[in-house]
């Protein structure tokens, strides 16, 4: 059975009187890259915050590396990498200068662990270029940076892909990959880049307006994201009643715009439109789709 690194329970935070979280239970195993979807204001921010103790549940509980005692949690937190917020770098220092005094802040011997983390997040060649001429990507690989400098069993980082071009993106997912292959470091992270979010993520936490719509391997998501036919119909009930009825079928979202996805029978579509057409239930339209991370995201959200 795996280790549990971190579980929420019930977790419900309000914000003057909006909810951020509305209660919110996930479980993140050790080993895992969790991957939390979700748009801007959906509690993602808030949720880790919580991790790394700087934000407070009102409602239900938080475990973290098998600890609830606030106290005790603190200390696990040594354990803990996070980049959520501004770091809160020297504008006038270089990347090698500023990890520095961070390693000696947190009490890190080996003054070659800065240059290690430096080639690891790719800014070994910056020498002496001081952090306010960084690009946005070279500030977020150097955020990540930190987050790694005490060699964290569980990494959190909040949109750390965000600004970077393409090669910067690609480095970044490889130096994940290889923090989680070779020393099974947990990792929970957030993007709006859902497309390269399925390149790395082992699990998926659904956020939408502080409620949790759906946590899922990604092994069980894929199962799920395949062709499906995507119907336009008027009369969606009466469609639903068709499908069961005389093609068998149950297999079937649907959603309010008065479509319906069928995950089963996708050849069958001349006899989906014949069947419509001679019970006039108003059919506009039949598409064979593909189902990615994005739209199975985004269907969520429209049905929630």
């Amino acid at each position: 059975m795996s280790e549990v690194i971190l579980e929420m329970k019930h977790i419900t935070k309000a914000y003057k009187g909006n909810l951020a979280l509305n209660d919110v239970s996930i479980t993140i195993n050790r080993g895992e890259i969790y991957g939390l979807v979700g748009n801007n204001g959906a509690g993602k921010t808030t949720l880790m915050r919580m991790v790394a103790g700087a934000a407070f549940e009102d409602e239900g509980s938080i475990t973290l590396f098998s600890k609830t005692n606030p106290k005790e949690m603190q200390k696990e937190r040594k354990r803990v990498g996070t980049l959520i917020e501004d770091p809160g770098f020297f504008s006038n220092m270089t990347a090698e200068d500023n990890l520095e005094y961070f390693r000696l802040q947190f009490g890190i011997p080996g003054k070659e662990t800065v240059q290690k983390i430096l080639t690891e997040v790719h800014l070994q060649d910056t020498k002496k270029k001081k952090y306010k001429d960084f690009s946005l990507g070279m500030k977020q690989r150097l955020g990540i940076g930190l987050a790694l400098l005490q060699t964290p069993e569980f990494l959190i980082l909040d949109e750390p892909i965000n600004g970077l071009d393409p090669a910067g993106i690609i480095e970044v997912r490889q130096t994940l990959l290889e923090m989680n292959q070779k020393k099974n470091t947990t990792i929970l992270i957030s993007s709006h880049i859902l497309t390269e979010m399925a390149n790395i993520a082992t699990k998926y936490g659904f956020l939408s307006h502080g409620k949790l719509l759906e946590e899922i391997s990604a092994d069980d998501m894929l199962k799920k994201c395949n062709t499906y036919l995507d119907i336009a119909v008027r009369d969606t009930k009466g469609m639903c009643v068709l499908l069961e009825k005389e093609l068998s079928y149950q297999n079937f979202k649907v959603y309010p715009d008065n479509h319906i996805h069928l995950f089963e029978g996708i050849d069958n579509g001349e006899m989906i439109c014949e069947l419509a057409a001679v019970n006039h239930l108003g059919l506009s339209g039949l598409e064979k789709k593909v189902l990615n991370l994005e739209n199975y995201y985004m269907n969520m959200v429209e049905v929630d």
